[in-house]
């Protein structure tokens, strides 16, 4: 009784997180239209999220010492550069291409693992990524020349290759007698996030007049505060702290096949609020996207093999913009860990 219970719990974690960061480009959209450059977008939701969470990270400042390259790592790459990257994208694409070149990341990563780490995978994680390529292609609409920005789909693949760090250092974060807390990862990562960030982006340079004005969503009206707020308190904050609780509520695999879920509610959100249509190919070829990672995720590894089998559910446990950081003693088994 209490096993399903925890399950419940776990998905409806799993859900949330889903949700909330699938909602983050809906939010950050308008306010790039209406003037803020996207690097400022990225600062704002990243030191807010860094403010708000400063008593977690005082609380674990044991990390600083113990794990000062894992934090760095994290903050680099699983928060300055995802999101400066995937904000940069969207203010060129549509949210929704936007994230299912992300979702590449899975496909980057078993590409690490079997071509630089010459390790075998798994026959349901090769098949994953291939459906996920194929179905990216459709995305793009590949046949009618690339009609998408190309700077702004290199910019969401730079997300994309950003996510493969975000599973190594999950992996790497749970190593030793004393993983680290997801928590204090988490915390520590958004304020290193922040300090790159406000170096790189100048918000001094900012348009703070904004913020006090509205942005348009589809013809409504909308207090650029009120989106500010969803960004770092719903699509950060929420999004992190729920992402953690879920891969601790499940396994790693069935966190990573609802994360998911993020590529859907982010194109729907974008289709409803932003009136960003899509194309019957594409919505196709975004169907693949998600059924390849969800056959690479759900795989499970080769029997009698003399190597570690990469594992698309434990490479991929963090999918989505934040789950990552949520490494668990779950994922410790992960092949990533034998390097």
């Amino acid at each position: 009784m209490q096993a399903s219970q925890g399950r419940s719990a776990g998905l409806g974690f799993a859900l949330v997180s889903a949700l909330a960061f699938g909602g983050s480009g809906v939010a950050a959209k308008p306010l790039i239209q209406v003037g803020l450059d996207p690097l400022h977008v990225v600062w704002l939701r990243v030191a807010g999220a860094a403010l708000v969470l400063l008593p977690v990270a005082w609380r674990h400042r044991a990390l600083v010492t113990r794990r000062p390259a894992l934090l760095a790592g994290f903050g680099l790459l699983a928060v300055a550069g995802v999101q400066a990257c995937y904000f940069a994208a969207i203010s060129r694409i549509p949210v929704g291409v936007a994230l299912l070149v992300e979702y590449l990341g899975p496909a980057l990563l078993l590409g690490w693992v079997r071509f630089v780490q010459r390790r075998p995978v798994s026959r349901a994680a090769a098949v994953g990524v291939v459906l996920a390529v194929a179905g990216l292609a459709c995305v793009v609409e590949v046949w009618s020349g690339m009609s998408f920005d190309a700077v702004g789909l290199l910019l969401a693949l730079g997300a994309a290759c950003c996510q493969v760090g975000y599973f190594v250092l999950s992996d790497h974060g749970s190593d030793g007698e004393e993983p680290a807390d997801p928590f204090g990862v988490i915390a520590y990562g958004l304020l290193v996030g922040a300090l790159v960030l406000t170096a790189v982006a100048r918000p001094w340079d900012m348009d703070w007049s904004v913020l006090t004005g509205s942005a348009g969503m589809n013809g409504t009206d909308v207090p650029a505060v009120l989106l500010l707020g969803w960004i770092v308190l719903i699509a950060t904050v929420a999004a992190y702290l729920t992402g953690v609780l879920a891969v601790r509520s499940l396994s790693p695999q069935v966190a990573g096949v609802v994360a998911c879920l993020e590529a859907v509610i982010a194109t729907v959100l974008a289709w409803v609020l932003l009136g960003e249509h899509l194309s019957l190919p594409q919505l196709l070829g975004g169907a693949l996207v998600l059924v390849g990672a969800f056959i690479a995720q759900s795989s499970t590894p080769k029997k009698a093999v003399a190597a570690p089998v990469a594992r698309g559910g434990e490479a991929a446990a963090g999918a989505g913009a934040g789950g990552a950081a949520g490494a668990t003693p779950d994922a410790r088994r992960s092949p990533l860990r034998e390097r």
